[in-house]
């Protein structure tokens, strides 16, 4: 990977106009002390057009990859068009949480007060793991109890935030609690539980290759985390949704 550039390095928009689209994201991202590991949403950084400037880049770059691997994509009809449709799933499909801006959701007042508990789930979620980029599958239930300052948003928000944080490459557990982050920011609840339990193809499809094992990991805030018998009707009703 290029060098970033040393922040105190100034460049014009000439100058920036000249470079990769890679370059002058990563530029700005510099500039602005903004963290872009591979979990990290970086889309007030990138400009109009420069999505499909990065296409064609990590296109050309994914052409290479394939040549290295000794793969004859100008005689094999197969693979001839495979570095740009990887470059296009990457940027606008399974990475796309990294890409774009939060979706839009609705907020409504708690106008009845409602403080009773809620459950959303499962939610099918798909993401990749940042060590090898291969696949997880999984589900994921949320737990709301909300108070009277909550802020309640539809039931298809919640899939469509799931989609927008996981749809990054990164590791199950960090996956969760960003989620539960973005719930806590947006619904304000008095409790909050998550549960993720998921199918990791770096586990299915090599190394070990045991393609039993499963993931399940948990996030309890507020409510959850201090109530056990809250706790409990949360876990005991999500027994009988599988």
């Amino acid at each position: 990977m290029p060098k970033a550039p040393p922040r105190n390095d100034a460049r014009s928009e000439a100058e920036l106009a000249a470079l990769p689209a890679s370059e002058r994201i990563r530029y700005r991202l510099v500039g602005a002390d903004c963290r872009y590991h591979a979990n990290d949403n970086i889309a007030a950084h990138i400009r109009e057009g420069e999505i499909d400037e990065l296409r064609d880049e990590v296109e050309a770059k994914m052409q290479e990859v394939l040549k290295a691997l000794v793969i004859d994509t100008d005689s094999d009809h197969n693979t001839q068009e495979t570095a740009r449709r990887v470059a296009k799933m990457f940027l606008t499909e399974v990475f796309r949480g990294r890409y774009v801006p939060m979706p839009a959701v609705t907020e409504f007042p708690n106008a009845e007060r409602l403080n009773e508990l809620m459950i959303v789930g499962p939610i099918t979620v798909r993401s990749a793991c940042s060590h090898h980029l291969c696949p997880i599958m999984g589900r994921v239930w949320i737990g709301i109890l909300p108070n009277e300052h909550s802020n309640l948003i539809g039931l298809s928000k919640y899939a469509r935030i799931c989609d927008w944080i996981m749809s990054r490459p990164q590791i199950q557990e960090e996956a969760v609690t960003m989620l539960a982050n973005e719930l806590q920011s947006r619904v304000k609840p008095d409790g909050l539980a998550l549960v993720m339990e998921a199918d990791h193809f770096c586990m299915h499809w090599r190394g070990v290759k045991d393609d039993q094992a499963m993931m399940t990991n948990s996030v309890m805030r507020g409510a959850f985390l201090k109530d056990a018998s809250l706790r409990r009707e949360f876990l005991s009703l999500l027994s009988k949704k599988t």
